[in-house]
């Protein structure tokens, strides 16, 4: 459908009533991403949970966080193009709708298999929903400063879902079941879904491109079988046939799946901005800055209940500090990239996140909550200082037309990020744990489901301790907690030397500013008919200033 000026000279055009209500349209977006982000940190605060009553070892509680990550990741990317071609609106309906299904569902899962497969449910939904908002913000924000801070409102919700999530796990853990951590998601949904309808505008791509099908089968079939091969490293150990012959098809397929994307004539992944430092360094630095926090709160919270001893709402109190002193950061790093540059903030914050890791790094088993404290709080701030400019970055390397892909890319490299910190560091602490817990247990006769349970994590571990009693479950107790700090501190000191090299890639290769665009000067949303960056010139759409009501053509209705 065309654009067409309104009939009635005297009446607001759609233009305009979109950027009355922007901020407005804002708020919808950030409540349906905080439904998403607040799901990554409550579950963390149960997986203590999830052991007790599941029986989950540690190898399955990395895969039921995973899960959610390997689908999220290999679906954004077609999930960003079916809003592109259908409409970013329906599509962010759509997730909410699937979000919320799987989160009722995983409530009440009654084995980590059913969980699992809940889980995947929800990862679905939140690939549908994340590129949707963040490609709906850069359509509705055209001036560059007010995008910018929108994009950094963005990135604070993440950070005030991880400040959210570990309280309010915390409170209904106290209160209610496990399953209640996934059914707080359900009202949180329905209210992003009402809202959504009555304030989001729809927009989409003008240019009707088909879906890549097999690309996303071959991306999602890749990932998840590399992080299942990293998983049962300690399990299955580095030699067996199993993990050798999945991380080798993971990494054939993924190959096949960047040939296949360089010569297909409708791509899922568009590789050409990779060749853009703006937007492959700033992608790249992104995503380890979400490894090392997503794989450090997963061991971080195990280390607060089991080694420490806290219960699960007094773990929650505790992981708040990185929370806030991540929203904090967010939201202010655009005032800082204004001041200092891209490059500058960015590489502080990595090298700010590899100081925190470091420092958590050297906690001892008798070290107390303080000592961690201060490498908590540096890891929150380093990880807010990183997210907000590259994602900024990443997206104003893009022209707005393809901003659901856009930003379906840049959101499949944070679950990356993150399904690979938790793989990489749960796995590096597990087998370090096992090896020190196998030598202990080496010439003593005990039951074949004590010994299960000791090797498959922490939590089992001081299950038997507990079992046993006197000063022989006091000894294992304590070999327990010593074997999970020392695995603990070598995962971090993992995550560490993984940033460091992230924060050197940022020096020598990000670009310290964005360039100036002249299309950023017109301003007005109405879609991707707005000028197109280097499209040559204004559409129809932005000529007339006024969009169609379906919200086709390329036009924000």
């Amino acid at each position: 459908m065309s654009v067409e000026r309104s009939a009635n000279p005297s009446a607001p055009s759609v233009t305009s009533v979109i950027a009355k209500r922007r901020w407005a349209i804002l708020a919808v977006l950030c409540v349906s991403l905080l439904v998403i982000s607040l799901d990554s940190t409550i579950l963390n605060i149960a997986l203590p949970s999830l052991i007790k009553d599941l029986h989950a070892t540690e190898s399955q509680l990395q895969w039921i966080v995973d899960v959610y990550s390997c689908v999220f990741a290999g679906v954004l990317l077609v999930a960003g193009s079916i809003g592109d071609r259908v409409g970013r609106k329906k599509i962010l309906c759509a997730g909410l709708v699937i979000f919320g299904a799987g989160s009722a569902a995983s409530a009440f899962s009654t084995s980590p298999t059913a969980l699992d497969w809940a889980r995947a449910a929800m990862g679905l939904g939140a690939a549908c929903i994340m590129p949707a908002t963040l490609s709906i913000i850069t359509d509705v924000f055209r001036d560059p400063d007010d995008q910018e801070r929108a994009i950094g409102i963005w990135s604070g919700t993440t950070g005030l879902g991880i400040a959210i999530g570990p309280i309010a796990g915390g409170w209904l853990l106290a209160h209610f079941w496990w399953g209640s951590i996934f059914l707080v998601n359900v009202p949180v949904v329905l209210l992003g879904l009402v809202a959504a309808l009555w304030l989001v505008p729809d927009s989409r791509d003008p240019v009707r491109r088909p879906i890549d099908v097999l690309g996303a089968v071959a991306s999602t079939a890749g990932l998840t079988l590399l992080v299942w091969s990293i998983i049962e490293v300690p399990q299955r150990g580095w030699r067996s046939p199993w993990v050798v012959g999945a991380g080798v098809l993971a990494v054939a397929i993924l190959a096949g799946f960047v040939a296949w994307e360089h010569h297909s004539a409708h791509p899922m992944l568009v590789l050409e901005p990779f060749r853009d430092r703006r937007f492959s360094v700033a992608m790249a630095a992104v995503a380890l800055a979400v490894f090392a926090l997503m794989g450090s709160l997963f061991v971080l919270t195990q280390y607060l209940q089991f080694s420490l001893g806290f219960s699960p709402l007094a773990t929650g109190v505790r992981i708040l500090p990185i929370a806030v002193v991540l929203a904090v950061a967010a939201t202010t790093s655009t005032t800082l990239v204004r001041w200092l540059g891209t490059k500058v903030v960015v590489a502080s914050g990595l090298l700010i996140v590899v100081a925190g890791l470091w420092r958590l790094a050297t906690t001892a088993t008798a070290g107390g909550f303080g000592h961690a404290m201060v490498g908590m709080v540096l890891l929150g701030l380093g990880a807010g200082l990183i997210i907000a400019p590259s994602v900024a970055s990443v997206m104003g390397s893009l022209p707005r037309e393809r901003a659901g892909v856009g930003s379906a890319t840049n959101s499949t490299a944070l679950q990356v990020g993150g399904a690979m910190g938790v793989a990489v560091m749960g796995s590096v602490l597990s087998a370090r744990y096992q090896g020190r817990m196998t030598s202990l247990l080496a010439g003593h006769q005990l039951p074949a489901s004590a010994s299960r349970a000791i090797l498959g994590s922490i939590g089992g571990a001081l299950s038997v301790a507990r079992i046993a009693g006197g000063g022989l479950g006091a000894a294992l107790a304590a070999a327990a907690r010593s074997a999970y700090v020392a695995g603990m501190d070598l995962a971090l000191l993992v995550g560490a030397v993984v940033v460091a090299a992230s924060a050197v890639l940022v020096v020598v290769a990000l670009p310290a500013r964005r360039r100036q665009d002249p299309a950023d000067a017109v301003q007005g949303p109405t879609g991707t008919g707005s000028p197109m960056r280097g499209a040559g010139g204004p559409t129809a759409a932005s000529a007339t200033g006024v969009a169609a009501s379906d919200g086709t053509a390329g036009t924000t209705s």
